[in-house]
C-alpha cells in the first residue's frame, strides 16, 4: 500500500534496560508484542494501578515521548521481549490508520491520570475520598471562606441541583440567597448547542464532584485546575490557549475530579460525547493533541507527587517553581530571568499549604534578591537561583532518607 505506515519491531533480552528514568529527548514509545516488561522509578511515589508489570498490548514511554519531557520511569525486560517501536512523528499517521490504538492510549491515560490525581490527594492532603455530587457543598464552603463568591455561588447552586435531598440542602439554599447580591453576570447553564462559550474572570466552568459530559478547548484566555479537600486547595495546572481539559469526565462518565475556574476571561469550545466521537474519525489531529496534553499532565503530576516527598516546605516551593519551568519548557539558562504566570497564592496551592505559611517562607526567598513579586506574579532575575536551591534541598532530602533507612535497619525486630 502506498504510504503504508512502517513500524519497526525490536528485540530485548531478559534483564535488558529499554528506557532509563531521567533520560532526555525521548523520541519514541513502545507497544509490547511478546513478553513482559517491568516498570520502576527511582522514587516510587505511588504504586501503579494494576501493578508495574506490563504484557502484550500494553505500552510504555508514551508519556515522555508525547510530552517531550525526560523519562519518568525505567523499563526493564522481565523476559525476552519483542516490542513495536513507534516514533513520535509517526503517531499522527498511526491515529489515522489505527484509531482504536490511539483511543486505547487516551482511555488508559485518562484512567491513569485520574488514579494519580487521587493519589495526589492522598499524599498531599491525606484524603482518600472520591469526589461525588455531595462534595459540591465542601467545594462551595471552601470558596465562601476564601471570599471567592463567584465560585462558591456556582458550587452551592450545583449542590442544590444534584443533591436536592442532601443533608446540607437548607444551608446551601440560605447561602445562595445571601450570595445572590454579590455575584453578577454568572451564567449557570448553557444550551447543548452552545458550543462557543464566554466565561468572565473568576467564574467557574465546572466544580469538583459535578457530573459532566463535555470537554473544553481553550480558544482564548487561561483556566486554573484545582482540587478542594479538607479545607485545602491544590492547584494542579494553569491551562492556556489550545489546551484541552475536562476530558476525563467525558471519557469515563464519572464526576469531575477537579474544579476549573477562568483565571481571566475565557472563550471556550465545548465538545460533548456525540461530537467527540465524530471528531475522532474526522479530526485525528485532535486525538494527537489530546494525547500530548494528557501525557504532559501525567508527567506533571508525577513530578508533583515527588515534590510532596520533600519534607522541607521551602524546598518544596523551590522545586514547584522548577517543575513549572520544566513544564513550560523554559530553557534552564542560569543567568536568564523569567516571570511565572501565577502569584504567591497559586504557589501555596500547588504544594497544599495555607497562603499565610507560604508568605512567611517566601520572605526567605526574597532575601536572595533574585526572586521577587512583580504585578502580583512571581519573578526571578536568575533561573540559576531556583536550580541551585532545588539541588540543595533535594540533596538534603537524600541524606535524610538515607539516615532514616539506616536507622530502620538497625532497629531490633520483635
Amino acid at each position: 500500500m502506498a504510504g503504508q505506515l512502517q513500524l519497526s519491531f525490536v528485540n530485548f533480552f531478559k534483564d535488558s534496560y529499554i528506557v532509563v528514568e531521567g533520560k532526555a529527548n525521548a523520541d519514541r514509545f513502545f507497544i509490547i508484542h511478546k513478553g513482559k516488561v517491568i516498570i520502576s522509578k527511582e522514587i516510587e511515589v505511588v504504586e501503579e494501578e494494576g501493578g508495574n508489570i506490563l504484557g502484550p498490548g500494553d505500552f510504555f514511554g508514551v508519556v515522555s515521548s508525547m510530552s517531550s519531557h525526560s523519562h519518568i520511569e525505567t523499563a526493564r525486560a522481565l523476559t525476552d521481549v519483542v516490542l513495536i517501536s513507534v516514533q513520535k512523528d509517526q503517531y499522527g499517521e498511526l491515529i489515522q490508520r489505527n484509531t482504536p490504538v490511539a483511543m486505547k492510549i487516551i482511555l488508559q491515560f485518562s484512567k491513569r491520570l485520574r488514579y494519580l490525581d487521587e493519589a495526589l490527594s492522598r499524599v498531599t492532603l491525606k484524603n482518600t475520598a472520591e469526589a461525588d455530587p455531595s462534595h459540591l457543598f465542601i467545594v462551595a464552603e471552601h470558596y465562601a471562606r476564601q471570599s471567592q463568591y463567584n465560585q462558591a455561588y456556582y458550587a452551592y447552586v450545583k449542590y442544590i441541583k444534584y443533591c436536592p435531598l442532601g443533608e446540607n440542602i437548607a444551608i446551601a439554599r440560605d447561602r445562595v440567597n445571601k450570595l445572590a447580591s454579590y455575584v453578577k453576570g454568572i451564567k449557570m447553564e448553557f444550551r447543548p448547542d452552545e458550543f462557543n462559550r464566554i466565561y468572565p474572570k473568576n467564574s467557574m466552568v465546572f466544580a469538583e464532584g459535578e457530573p459532566g459530559n463535555e470537554l473544553f478547548i481553550i480558544q482564548k484566555g487561561s483556566v486554573t485546575i484545582a482540587k478542594v479537600v479538607d479545607e485545602n486547595e491544590v492547584l494542579l495546572a494553569v491551562l492556556k490557549q489550545g489546551d484541552i481539559f475536562g476530558e476525563m469526565a467525558l471519557l469515563e462518565a464519572k464526576p469531575r475530579n477537579a474544579c476549573a475556574v477562568a483565571y481571566e476571561e475565557c472563550q471556550l469550545l465545548a465538545v460533548n460525547r456525540a461530537n467527540f466521537e465524530k471528531m475522532i474519525s474526522t479530526q485525528p489531529q485532535l486525538i494527537a493533541r489530546l494525547t500530548t496534553l494528557l501525557a504532559d499532565r501525567i508527567w506533571f503530576i508525577y513530578k508533583h507527587l515527588a515534590n510532596s516527598l520533600i519534607t522541607d516546605t521551602l524546598g518544596r516551593m523551590y522545586d514547584a517553581l522548577l517543575i513549572q519551568l520544566e513544564k513550560n519548557r523554559v530553557p534552564l539558562r542560569p543567568s536568564a530571568s523569567y516571570t511565572f504566570d501565577f502569584g504567591l497564592r497559586e504557589l501555596a496551592n500547588m504544594i497544599g499549604i495555607p497562603p499565610k505559611d507560604a508568605s512567611i517562607l517566601f520572605r526567605k526567598m526574597l532575601e536572595s534578591g533574585k526572586i521577587l513579586i512583580e504585578n502580583d506574579k512571581i519573578h526571578t532575575t536568575m533561573i540559576g537561583e531556583i536550580i541551585k536551591q532545588d539541588e540543595f534541598y533535594k540533596k538534603m532530602q537524600k541524606i535524610e532518607n538515607a539516615r532514616r533507612e539506616a536507622k530502620a535497619q538497625l532497629r531490633p525486630v520483635g
